[in-house]
């Protein structure tokens, strides 16, 4: 209390000013000085108590604020009385939990960015662990026909780490927010054919149905080169799980609420406890053979949900699993 500078100087014109009242009064009577004096000494006393019990607020304010900057676990909450004190107090309360919740997050933040460096680097070190041992293979001069698959299989697994940097590249940009996404009118029917562009060869050969109902005029508002890339997700995602000889079926919808997008498949679905962690990022599910690397959904989710819209996932009464696009209008 003393170390402040307007309080020392408090005191020093007190004191002075106590000194002439005192001796105005012993001037004017004994009587008058005693009171003076007396008055001056009460006065003092007040003041120094009642700034004193101001301090140590002030005091465990300021040690709580230096409990939050070096990470304790105790917050004080104080007592809820009325002042410009306790309203001070009150905010910096408020200001302490901010914090602590917002080093909470950066803490789940770095841990969760750690487990996903390290879960992208073994991702990306399975494929280029098989590329050199493809690589090996071909070096010990195989047949023609072996040397053709080696090459046609290691393309195969480059183009799955293109796709995998491409990706997590997107997600960056999302997670950094510089992407700006471009509102327009976009034809559903156009977007979904767009979108299914890039999988017409790998439906023939893999010998998947395809069903597409999306008729004529039916619109959305949005980003279409970015809506395509989420739908290229989803639609990837049917694929695998379709399997050979499979089918998928698109069916788009329009109603005075929304336009929807309906994408199902005919493989085995989703277990129930997966279903809340699909669009998870990273999450692989439960399958050991799973061939994804828990990206494309979080992306597609990113995606429509940035642009006002909503997917879900579920199984189909029927079989297989059912992902739900809905644009609001």
């Amino acid at each position: 209390m003393l170390r402040n500078r307007e309080f020392k100087h408090f005191i020093l014109w007190f004191v002075l000013l106590a000194a002439v009242t005192v001796i105005l009064g012993f001037t004017i009577s004994p009587a008058a000085g005693i009171l003076t004096v007396t008055a001056a000494a009460a006065c003092g006393a007040l003041f120094v108590l009642f700034t004193r019990a101001r301090y140590r607020s002030i005091a465990r304010i300021s040690s709580q604020i230096d409990l939050v900057l070096h990470n304790a676990d105790h917050l004080y909450i104080g007592e809820a009385d009325e002042g410009e004190l306790s309203i001070l107090h009150s905010e910096i309360t408020k200001m302490t939990l901010r914090i602590r919740e917002q080093n909470e997050a950066l803490k789940r933040d770095k841990e969760h960015l750690a487990d996903s460096l390290a879960d992208i680097a073994h991702q990306l070190r399975t494929p280029l662990t098989s590329v050199n041992l493809l690589l090996s293979l071909l070096a010990n001069n195989p047949s023609e026909e072996e040397r053709r698959a080696f090459i046609r299989e290691s393309e195969e697994l480059l183009l799955r780490m293109d796709w995998l940097i491409t990706s997590l590249l997107k997600l960056s940009r999302l997670d950094a927010g510089i992407v700006v996404f471009q509102s327009g009118e976009i034809a559903v029917d156009h977007l979904v054919r767009a979108a299914l562009r890039p999988f017409l060869i790998p439906l023939e050969l893999r010998n998947i149905a395809l069903k597409l109902d999306c008729p004529d005029g039916i619109v959305l508002q949005g980003d279409e080169a970015w809506l395509s890339e989420a739908i290229q997700n989803i639609l990837k995602n049917c694929l695998e799980s379709a399997g050979e000889h499979g089918r998928v079926e698109i069916r788009c919808t329009d109603n005075p609420l929304y336009t929807g997008i309906n994408i199902r498949d005919s493989g085995r679905g989703f277990d129930p406890e997966e279903i809340p962690h699909l669009f998870d990022r990273y999450y692989r599910g439960k399958n050991p053979a799973a061939a994804g690397y828990g990206i494309g959904l979080a992306l597609s989710r990113m995606i429509i949900t940035r642009q006002g819209g909503s997917i879900t996932a579920q199984n189909h009464p029927l079989g297989g699993a059912v992902f739900t696009l809905r644009f609001p209008k």
